[in-house]
Formats: structure tokens, sequence, C-alpha cells
């Protein structure tokens, strides 16, 4: 009965660690965007400038590293956020199935209410550990520059605050507090992965009675999911981004006073401030490479466990 009981076990974490080691590979193939985007969605001026325009204004203001400002912690959020994220949805559809072969389901294959539960489970368990995480990414990302107006006239601008350097002046100018702003959207974006594991796990299960599922079938299948999840909860996004950098002498919003005041200041368009900005949507791409990533890397964990396995028996 106990080695019965590890297998699960043994499979979320199987899981968790593909999604963390996808989740690494698709930020870094994609931060560059993802910093422009975040960017955009946090200026205080409605965003015109074309892509291009963009990536020249930071590369010349700081060379092509500040497209890349942040990403230490962004890699290390992401591997957080997708370990946790998928050890609790593997282990909640590892639940589901078990009570579809008790009842004595044909298929054991996730419906779309149980996809849906699955999703708010696993949202919920990563939206505490990682926010403060998520805070510090964004601070650096987004940092105000001061001197920008000198830098345009030709003086270069000072060495950007490292990850550990904006954390310990986060902590000492405003507290630990402010390492949870924006968790009340946070949770709200749950939403987000719940929409978009659910079809994507839909899709899927209707791809795979045709045929298998390929790391290219599973990264347009996942841009689908993301692109649809995304286009209901960006405005939440923009506000969750927008409470990150406020700083502790501006006034603290609450969500549905950030919510009226972007409305009130730039229509609605502004809760989308960033999204046309970019071509191709930097999540969308993100979660595509990552459900690429994720199913040849599970493959992988599993084939060296299994031969750890035989290996410990032969012996």
């Amino acid at each position: 009965m106990a080695s019965k009981a590890a297998i699960p076990q043994n499979d979320n974490v199987a899981h968790a660690l593909a999604g963390a080691g996808g989740g690494l590979l698709s930020m870094v193939l994609t931060y560059p965007l993802i910093t422009l985007s975040t960017r955009a969605q946090v200026e205080s001026k409605k965003a015109e400038s074309k892509f291009s325009d963009a990536v020249q204004k930071i590369i010349a203001r700081e060379g092509v590293s500040g497209l890349y400002a942040g990403i230490n912690s962004a890699l290390f959020g992401i591997s957080v956020t997708n370990f946790v994220y998928y050890y609790w949805y593997e282990w909640t559809r590892a639940f589901f199935e078990k009570a579809a072969t008790k009842a004595g389901r044909a298929s054991k294959k996730l419906t779309t209410i149980e996809s849906m539960i699955a999703g708010a489970i696993a949202g919920s368990a990563t939206v505490i550990i990682t926010n403060p995480i998520w805070v510090v990414n964004t601070r650096v990302t987004t940092r105000k520059q001061s001197q920008e107006g000198d830098v345009e006239a030709g003086v270069k601008a000072s060495k950007p605050p490292s990850t550990i350097g904006t954390l310990m002046a986060l902590l000492k100018n405003e507290g630990p507090q402010a390492l949870f702003s924006g968790v009340i959207p946070a949770l709200v974006l749950v939403i987000n992965p719940i929409l978009q594991y659910t079809l994507f796990e839909q899709m899927k299960n209707a791809v795979e009675k045709r045929r298998k599922v390929t790391p290219t079938v599973a990264f347009f299948l996942g841009a689908l999911g993301k692109l649809f999840a995304t286009s209901v909860t960006y405005p939440y996004i923009t506000v969750k981004s927008q409470m990150h950098v406020a700083s502790h002498t501006e006034k603290k919003e609450g969500m549905t006073e950030t919510l009226r005041r972007v409305v009130r200041q730039e229509g609605y368009g502004g809760l989308y401030k960033g999204k046309s900005r970019l071509p191709p949507c930097a999540s969308v791409l993100t979660a595509a490479f990552l459900f690429a990533f994720k199913d040849v890397l599970y493959e992988q964990t599993v084939k060296l466990r299994s031969g750890g396995i035989r290996r410990r028996v032969g012996a």
C-alpha cells in the first residue's frame, strides 16, 4: 500500500519539476517582450509608440541589458510559481481520476468543471507564496528613471539597482506589507489559469482522440488557451502591475479605485495598455513555449526516474 501511495506523489513532483523547467526556458526566450509589456502597463501617459520605437528607446537609455532588467527574480519567480502550480494541479487531477475510476466512469479525462476546480486550487496555492517575488520583479523592471531627462540630454544613466538592492530598499522604506501589494487582484487573476488550463485540457482531450499531442501541437493549444484567458483578465493584470509599483509616498488605492482611476483618466482602452504595443502578446508566447517544453521535460524526468529505479532494483 505504501508503494502505491508514493506513485502519485512522485508523479506530482515530476510534473512540478517539468513545469518549473518549462517556465525557465520560456521566460528566457520571451523576457524582453515581457519587460516591454510590463513597462507599457504602468506608464503614466498612454503608450502610442510602435514596438520598434519602444525597443530602441530602452536600448538607447540602458543598453540591451535593459530588456533583461529583473530577470533573476523573474526566473526564480516563474520556477517557484510553476512548481507549486503544477504540483497542486496534478494532485487535484489524480484525485478526480481516482474518483472517476471508483464511480466507474468510462473516461478518466477531466471534465470542464473538474479542470476549473483543479485550476482554482492550484492557482490559489501559488498566489500568496509568489506575490512578493513578482512585486520585487515589477519594481525592478519598471523602476522610475528620475534622470531620464538627463539621459535624453546626453548624460549617462546611473547603474540600475539589483534585485536584492530593490528588495532591501522596499523593506526599509515601506515595510514587509509592501511585498503583498496587489495580492487581491492577484487572487482575482486566479481565473486566468482556470480559463487557460481548462481550455487547454479540453482542446487537448479533443486532439488526442485523433492524434498524438506533439510539442508543436501543445505550443498552439497553449497559445490559444492563454490568449483567451488573457483577453478576459488583462484589465486586472494592468491593475495589479500599477499596484505593485505604487510607492509608499503615493496614496494607496484598492483594486476598485485603481480600475476607476484608469478608466477616468485614460478610458477603457487604458485597461488594455501595453497589449497593442507588442506584435505578439508576451504572455501568450511565454505560455505557448511553456506547454511545448513542459511535456518534453516531463517525459525526460520520468525516464530518468525510471532509470534510477531500475538501477536500484538491479543493485
